[in-house]
């Protein structure tokens, strides 16, 4: 089995085309073609069903589908890595965050990182913990932070905690103050209040509904369904409160009411995750060094 026809099986099964898949590898059709039966005929089972102007996946073929991901993305890590010079003055970090760290932890640390190493190219991936150690195991991110506890334990993923964050509830500053105008509230105290909610999947609704759940209500929402920008945005147009990391509500630019939850509060674990049988490139581990000593 050849990387080369590794990389021809894969174009084939994400395009469902031979001749836009040949495009996509830069190589002539007839060549993908004949790498394709030849990796069949070493494997011993057809991997595509061909019918005219129809090409699916065969069993072996959706089997083999990302296992060959898993590979060509490994290989490409290890590309990068051996192409990164001993200063760090090239390379590439693939860092994934939810969309609450990207607001709140990340903008000073990538400040950081790139003027100590302006070489080094940042891909920065948004989504929730869940789709993050997903990307993380098919080897498509190379760190990512996320709320722990995970929603799929996982032995192949190893996690380090970073922080341990503080939520607070904000709201606009022209509406009343929740929760009778204390300096501090409680999760009870926002029974009754209308709310603005993330949508589903992120990890903030899930933490939000589960405490009201614990002081025995429902959450009343005005609006849901936003990432955090939006949410921000719908809170300070009047519409509900939001509970939010303190990170964000502190680096918020619109002016919002932030008010502190009372003891014990609403707490989240922030991790840097990795996968555990493969190191992390070396700028990646730079980049993971200044993180746990931020």
């Amino acid at each position: 089995m050849q990387f080369q026809q590794l990389q021809y099986f894969v174009a084939v099964a994400e395009t469902r085309h031979f001749t836009r898949a040949a495009d996509l590898v830069h190589v002539a059709q007839p060549s993908l073609s004949q790498q394709i039966k030849a990796l069949e005929r070493e494997l011993g089972a057809d991997l595509f069903l061909r019918a005219r102007g129809n090409i699916t996946l065969t069993d072996a073929g959706e089997a083999l589908l990302p296992l060959a991901r898993r590979i060509l993305a490994d290989a490409e890590t290890a590309r990068h890595e051996v192409q990164e010079l001993a200063q760090l003055r090239s390379g590439r970090v693939r860092l994934g965050a939810t969309p609450s760290l990207c607001t709140g932890l990340l903008p000073d640390v990538l400040r950081a990182f790139h003027d100590r190493y302006p070489g080094i190219r940042l891909l920065i991936e948004e989504g929730g913990s869940h789709d993050l150690v997903r990307e993380l195991a098919r080897g498509a991110l190379d760190l990512a932070l996320v709320v722990l506890p995970l929603p799929t334990p996982s032995p192949a993923l190893t996690t380090v905690e970073l922080l341990r964050e503080d939520l607070v509830v904000v709201s606009s500053p022209d509406a009343p103050r929740p929760g009778r105008g204390r300096r501090t509230v409680r999760v009870c105290d926002l029974e009754g209040e209308r709310m603005v909610m993330f949508r589903h999947g992120y990890d903030l609704r899930e933490l939000t509904v589960a405490a009201c759940r614990a002081e025995g209500f429902e959450p009343d929402f005005a609006v849901e369904g936003g990432e955090m920008d939006a949410v921000l945005g719908f809170v300070g147009a009047g519409l509900g409160v939001a509970v939010v990391p303190r990170m964000v509500a502190a680096r918020s630019d619109r002016g919002l009411r932030v008010t502190p939850l009372a003891r014990p509060g609403l707490h989240r674990t922030i991790a840097l995750a990795h996968r555990s049988d493969v190191a992390p490139p070396r700028a990646a581990r730079e980049l993971q060094r200044m993180l746990l000593e931020r």
